[in-house]
């Protein structure tokens, strides 16, 4: 195995996906992003391109750099293109049954010393190691979001994960520029254990009346020094990637102090994901986002 690979596959062309992607597309790295929908697909692909034309309007890159790095970034439909690939990222939603069914998928697929990593924000890689055919070069890589942005990738091993697949696995995230942090396969890691219990105990707060949104949120900006309030980012992540990170905490540790706030069930129940789908603790349909409650 080696960490410097110069081609991979990710799987998944969500939010996540197509920022790995663009995080390759930077350190000179061939980034092939495959998903079920053709949708998707496209909504990725222009996010891509957006992304690099932002570079270059901004002066950050030139005409001629962007174009390569956008050319390093390719898309489709189907799995046997991730055949030659030496590592592979799953990036697809925080559900584990659709994780567990994809590395069932790929059974045969890869490449035999090809390395399965899932981009899972809190889920066990143990558990999802167990439905792939290659227990032992199954690692999790967890790039923060927005993946161009955020300097940071948690690498989790799982019980089977050997050396030179967690070795390989450090050597490429650090060849992209990353920082890497290690967190045993403990139920959503380091930053998840942390930040999204905060996020309910601030939806919580507005649920019980302690304060409204726009208080919640300026108060642990200007209080806390947080470059973003709870709430809003909240809203940032998803609201049903946080109710899933908070499941995932309450089942897997079985304490109550993880129990989700009704108040945020009630808003994925409703739809209202925050800025993917338009609206959850602001509305963003306006010029400027209102709160609401």
């Amino acid at each position: 195995m080696t960490g410097t690979f110069r081609s991979i596959g990710i799987v998944g062309a969500g939010q996540m996906g197509a920022g790995i992607a663009m995080v390759c597309g930077h350190g000179g790295v061939e980034a092939h992003v495959i998903d079920v929908s053709e949708e998707r697909i496209a909504r990725a692909r222009a996010s891509v391109e957006a992304h690099f034309a932002r570079h270059v309007a901004k002066g950050m890159m030139t005409a001629q750099a962007a174009a390569a790095a956008r050319g390093r970034v390719t898309f489709g439909l189907d799995v046997a293109a991730l055949g030659d690939k030496p590592f592979v990222i799953e990036a697809a939603s925080e559900d584990e049954k659709v994780k567990r069914a994809i590395y069932g998928s790929l059974a045969g697929k890869l490449a035999p010393e090809a390395i399965l990593a899932s981009n899972t924000s809190s889920i066990s890689i143990t558990r999802l190691a167990s439905a792939s055919d290659r227990p032992d070069r199954v690692i999790g890589v967890h790039f923060m979001n927005p993946a161009p942005r955020m300097q940071l990738v948690e690498l989790i091993r799982g019980i089977a994960t050997s050396q030179a697949t967690f070795d390989a696995a450090r050597a490429f995230v650090v060849s992209l520029g990353k920082t890497t942090t290690v967190s045993e396969d403990f139920p959503a890691f380091i930053v998840n254990r942390i930040l999204i219990p905060m996020i309910n105990e601030a939806v919580y707060a507005l649920y019980e009346g302690v304060a409204s949104i726009t208080a919640i949120d300026t108060s642990m900006r200007l209080g806390a020094n947080h470059p973003m309030g709870p709430l809003e980012l909240a809203d940032f992540i998803g609201l049903d990637t946080c109710l899933s990170v908070i499941k995932v905490l309450h089942d897997g540790m079985a304490d109550t102090k993880y129990r989700p706030c009704p108040l945020l069930v009630k808003y994925v129940e409703a739809g209202w994901l925050g800025r993917k789908t338009g609206r959850g603790f602001y509305d963003y349909r306006g010029p400027e986002p209102v709160p609401t409650r």
